[in-house]
């Protein structure tokens, strides 16, 4: 005969179990949790898909209990008085009811605040931003993530009551707590963060080795990856090979001038042309000189994204401005995204943007100045970054070069928040002026270059777009609301966006691996007009109009962006 409790007192059991558990949550953090939630809806700089929102949303969730959590043990730590319990009926049923109102309410404008970000980015606007199943998602992946914590939590109990026995209650208790946290942090960052960043370099670095469709070896003699060529075709990453093959060629610049022009000059070496930043500038450097770059009247020093990506947009641009008579240098040094590589090493741009100038600058100034190429730096995103710093002032002071046009300058770009933070009084963050603007200016969508205004002997742009959290992202955010958000707001901004501490740090974190997944001309996806308006205003083309400008605008107003880093 087999004994079976009756299914009355099982369903008891089981309704005791889990009221038990629900009253095991701590009611501060779970009012502070939903809070969070209900501001992780609000817009940021960059739309967002309901599964991203919901993810990110989780994140806040976890963020507002453990806080709740915390104030509760401090409170309790402090030994303040407890309301009566009457008191505490009567506030829990307010606040219950008042989070309530505020959830549903935040919910319901979810999809107006989606499209307040649309609208401004020329976006579709959307008929729903599926609020139910971001809040299911949300709660699903905060639930997952509390209940993470709990079981850690619990692990310091259990491990504290052994202890006990062997050592004063105080010193089990430090002892259990470092001891999982060692255990947490090690496996943190040897396996899961190592084990995910493997999985990311494999597959960016198979990505890094594939051929698109229509890319082939050169045949000619001068090209770079030719057989003639000091640098081999095969160590050559995608990204490379696309940037040697793909830019227009002396036909089409002769055909929109309307006048003779010159075959570009392009030159890159991939991570695995050379062992180190030194070997492949070197080697890049060599190459310049076998294919003449020397002879043209401009040469770029260019410093890639991170996945080694140089835009179309500036660099073909640039080609049809100087006529082809150009030659454009750059060195590969990693093969993952910008916001990847800045988590991993940001310094490899600086590096490799030091030592390939380095070079070029070193054989550069031994020519003599009336028939040597002018000389500029170039560098989008994490290029900006490892470009900016690249050129020693000292010596650029001996024997300047002649200027440089930067874009989407990520947030650790020290030259750049130091130019920013010292702007004109009055001038926004997101679009600044520095003293006179002889030495360096700043632009946008529209074009704020002043080309009647006079420029100094180095003609310096950023180009920056307000929505772009590559740029705007920052730790302070946090705690302290950001002066972008001061003032006139940049047109792509939507007006809706409201600083909330902790919330617009995570916000802006989760906007930057989505940076570039939105239309060209905002966020981190930079648009090649802009391009022509920087580097008009830097090189001051000979025998070039507005007319001109109007024309090369129109012409790659119908090219995409879909490589962008």
């Amino acid at each position: 005969m087999i004994l079976a409790l009756p299914r009355k007192g099982i369903e008891l059991s089981y309704r005791k179990l889990m009221i038990d558990y629900w009253n095991s949550f701590c009611f501060i953090g779970m009012v502070i949790a939903l809070l969070f939630f209900s501001a992780s809806v609000t817009p940021s700089l960059l739309p967002r898909t309901y599964y991203v929102q919901g993810i990110l949303s989780g994140f806040a969730i976890f963020l507002g209990y453990a806080l709740g959590v915390a104030g509760v043990l401090l409170y309790q730590f402090l030994e303040l008085p407890n309301p009566n319990d009457r008191i505490q009926r009567i506030s829990k049923l307010v606040t219950v009811v008042a989070v309530a109102i505020v959830f549903v309410y935040f919910l319901r404008r979810m999809t107006y605040w989606q499209n307040s970000i649309r609208e401004l980015m020329d976006m579709p606007i959307l008929e729903t931003a599926y609020p139910f199943r971001t809040a299911v998602i949300a709660l699903a992946s905060g639930a997952l993530l509390i209940g993470f914590a709990r079981l850690v939590i619990q692990s310091c109990v259990m491990l504290t009551n052994r202890l006990n026995y062997l050592v004063p209650r105080r010193i089990s208790m430090m002892a259990s707590i470092l001891l999982v946290g060692t255990v947490l942090l090690l496996a943190g960052k040897g396996i899961v963060a190592r084990g995910l960043l493997d999985a990311a370099d494999s597959f960016f670095l198979r990505a890094d080795e594939l051929i698109d469709d229509g890319v082939e070896q050169p045949t000619l003699r001068l090209a770079t990856g030719s057989e003639k060529s000091l640098i081999q075709w095969d160590s050559i990453g995608r990204r490379g090979k696309n940037f040697i093959v793909q830019g227009p060629t002396e036909e089409q610049i002769t055909a929109f001038l309307d006048r003779p022009a010159k075959r570009p000059i392009r030159v890159y070496a991939g991570m695995r042309s050379g062992d180190d930043p030194d070997e492949r500038a070197k080697l890049a450097l060599e190459e310049l000189k076998r294919v003449g770059a020397f002879e043209r009247a401009v040469l770029v020093v260019a410093t890639p994204t991170g996945t080694g990506w140089l835009d179309p947009g500036a660099v073909d641009t640039l080609e049809y401005l100087t006529g082809g008579n150009s030659a454009i240098v750059s060195t590969q040094y990693s093969y993952l995204p910008s916001w990847l590589t800045i988590l991993v090493d940001p310094r490899r741009s600086i590096k490799s943007g030091n030592a390939l100038f380095d070079v070029v600058y070193d054989y550069w100034t031994t020519l003599p100045k009336d028939a040597r190429p002018r000389l500029y730096l170039h560098g989008l995103s994490l290029g900006s970054l490892g470009s900016e710093v690249s050129a020693d002032l000292y010596s650029i002071f001996e024997d300047p070069i002649q200027g440089a046009v930067w874009s989407g300058p990520p947030f650790p770009s020290g030259q750049h928040n130091a130019i920013v933070a010292d702007r004109n009084p009055g001038t926004p963050l997101w679009l600044p002026t520095y003293r006179d603007g002889r030495l360096v200016r700043f632009t946008a969508q529209n074009n704020s270059l002043e080309p009647d205004r006079a420029w100094g002997p180095i003609r310096n742009v950023y180009i920056e777009y307000a929505s772009d959290p590559m740029v705007f992202f920052s730790p302070t955010l946090l705690y302290e609301k950001p002066a972008w958000l001061d003032g006139k707001r940049g047109p792509d901004v939507s007006p809706e966006l409201t600083w909330y501490p902790i919330i617009t740090f995570l916000q802006v974190g989760f906007d930057l691996p989505m940076a570039t997944s939105i239309p060209i001309g905002f966020g981190h996806n930079y648009s090649p007009a802009n391009y022509i308006d920087a580097w008009t205003a830097v090189l001051d083309p000979v025998d070039w109009t507005a007319d001109d400008t109007a024309r090369l605008k129109l012409l790659f107003s119908t090219k995409s962006n879909s490589d962008a880093d």
